[in-house]
Parts: C-alpha cells; structure tokens; sequence
C-alpha cells in the first residue's frame, strides 16, 4: 500500500472516523515545546529508528512534522519497515494551525 497524504481537514475527519488511529508527531523537542496537535504521539524522527517498536502496527498511523516534508521521510521508513495504513499530514502542523485549530501556535 501506498502512503496516502492527507489535507489538514482531511486527516481531522480521519482522526476523528478512526479514533483508534496513531497521530504521530516527528518533530524535533524544542518544537513541540512550542506548539503539538492535542493527542498525539511525540517521536522525534533521529529515534524513530530505535522506537519504531512502541508503535502498532495494526491501526492507521497519520504522521506529522511541521509542514510534512520530515513525516513523508518517516512514513516512507516506516512502510519499508512493513507498517501500512499510514498517512502523511500534507503541509503539517502548520496546515493545522491555519485550517483547523487556531490555537495551535505557528512558527
């Protein structure tokens, strides 16, 4: 299976059909110390390599960095690893902040 990219509304409807799904944040830690998407997992990518046991592989994995560029790279990693249903946040948290929840700070 492909990696699906999915629009900030896209991937809020996702989430929301899908609560079992992971919301998977890759970026680095001084960046979610700015902002993060309510619920999500904090990996920074450098550890996903080393961490990619602490996620199922058995329900969708929606991952996200700050405009999707870093969490395609992972999702591709991932499915190589043999994860799939994932899903990249196509323009990432910042799409976020400006489609779906304004108090989610930009940077």
């Amino acid at each position: 299976m492909s990696i699906q990219s999915l629009t900030a509304t896209e991937a809020a409807q996702f989430l929301q059909d899908n609560p079992d799904s992971i919301l998977l944040d890759v970026r680095e830690d001084d960046e979610v110390a700015l902002c993060h998407i309510s619920g999500s997992l904090h990996i920074p990518m450098n550890l996903i390599p080393l961490r990619n046991n602490e996620l199922p592989d058995d329900v969708p994995i929606v991952v996200y960095c700050h405009h999707g560029i870093r969490s395609m790279n992972v999702a591709r990693y991932l499915e190589h690893l043999g994860f799939d249903n994932l899903y990249n946040l196509s323009g990432g948290i910042d799409a976020w902040s400006q489609q779906i929840d304004p108090n989610v700070a930009r940077y």
